[in-house]
């Protein structure tokens, strides 16, 4: 499954939180409770900072052989 993680801070209460690129269903601050990602049916809506991609999964078409 393609897609990449990324580690997003909070605008609210600025405490991290590693998110699915492709999250399909809705992802809420684990301190706070404020959504950090809304699903779209493809990438995510992603609300607050992306403080760096965890694991970078290419499309199957972008890996060489």
């Amino acid at each position: 499954m393609p897609g990449s993680f990324y580690r997003v801070a909070c605008p609210d209460c600025e405490s991290e939180q590693v998110v699915f690129g492709k999250a399909a269903s809705t992802v809420s601050c684990a301190v706070c409770g404020h959504t950090l990602a809304t699903p779209t049916g493809g990438t995510a809506d992603i609300e607050g900072e992306i403080v760096e991609i965890v694991e970078d999964r290419p499309e199957a078409g972008a890996i060489n052989q």
